[in-house]
């Protein structure tokens, strides 16, 4: 028998998704400001809020995020993390992230907000750029929560849904796509992303996996000529994605591509698939692979979180 679920708060989004898929998540006790799936955690006390407008263009956020470190003392300055707040729900479990510093509270922010506040919460930061990092992190969640039966059921379940898409494409001829993940300026899609593009029959010309995403610019995706384009700007909901990819300065760049002309441009709600490490990477897995190869699949999330442009 299992022993009682800590008290958890979790302050990524993939780890609330992580602990979800556990079963647990009737043991969350607080969240981040971008924890939303599943939908019952908004209920939860919000611990984190940011510092820049989120709501901005993908140039104004990239702008407002170089002035901020420029003149604040480090990352940290980006969010600002309710420690009263956090010290008055008493976890015992604090999860967090050591990937990226822009993109969430960091796990030494979390323990400087820990400092002096008598709050003995042990911190769990999770740190993914490969797949297999994420089957770790389910089993580490598991571990810290007394469900590791489970997270290794729910990895078994993953890697078998994993290796079914591989299965499938494996016939199919290899399809070059060019993984978007900031729009303007634009940046290719790092760390998961290029191995998510290889196990959907694809090949990445821009994005190395295991490897930070980078900046690049357009001329390279538009020298790369790949067969596909896929926009995944991180935080964007697939209206934003939409939207951003009409404005002029980047809606004139896609439409100098191949890809554009034969009708291959996608937009895909980074927000909710493929820039969380998450269960729902592999859902991502499976978008990929029916946007490169259509009519070989049909998944719920690439008519939820998809649209052609």
């Amino acid at each position: 028998m299992e022993p009682a679920a800590p008290r958890i708060v979790s302050l990524l989004p993939a780890a609330t998704e992580i602990v979800a898929a556990l079963g647990l998540d009737h043991a969350l006790v607080g969240r981040s400001h971008e924890c939303d799936e599943p939908a019952g955690v908004a209920t939860l006390p919000a611990l984190t809020a940011p510092r820049i407008d989120p709501a901005g263009s993908s140039r104004q956020i990239h702008d407002e995020v170089g002035r901020t470190l420029a003149d604040a003392a480090g990352p940290a300055r980006l969010y600002a993390l309710d420690g009263d707040n956090l010290a008055r729900l008493a976890p015992d479990l604090i999860i967090t992230q050591a990937t990226c510093a822009v993109c969430a509270v960091a796990a030494d922010d979390v323990r400087a907000a820990l400092a002096g506040s008598g709050t003995h919460a042990r911190v769990l930061e999770l740190s993914p750029t490969r797949l297999a990092d994420l089957y770790a992190d389910i089993l580490a969640v598991g571990m810290a929560t007394g469900a590791l039966a489970r997270a290794r059921e729910l990895v078994a379940r993953l890697k078998a849904r994993v290796m079914s898409v591989r299965y499938r494409v494996r016939p199919a001829t290899p399809v070059r796509v060019a993984v978007v993940e900031w729009l303007d300026p634009p940046m290719a899609a790092g760390n998961w992303v290029p191995e998510l593009v290889d196990l959907a029959g694809g090949i990445d010309p821009l994005g190395e996996a295991g490897r930070h995403s980078h900046w690049i610019t357009w001329d390279d995706v538009i020298a790369a000529d790949p067969d596909a384009v896929v926009l995944i700007p991180c935080g964007f909901t697939i209206d934003r994605v939409v939207a951003e990819a009409g404005r002029a300065a980047i809606r004139n760049r896609l439409e100098m591509l191949r890809a554009w002309r034969e009708g291959r441009v996608y937009a895909v709600d980074g927000h909710h698939l493929f820039n969380r490490p998450g269960p729902r990477l592999v859902d991502s897995l499976e978008v990929l692979a029916e946007l490169l190869h259509p009519g070989m699949f049909s998944f719920a999330a690439t008519r939820r979180f998809t649209k052609k442009l």
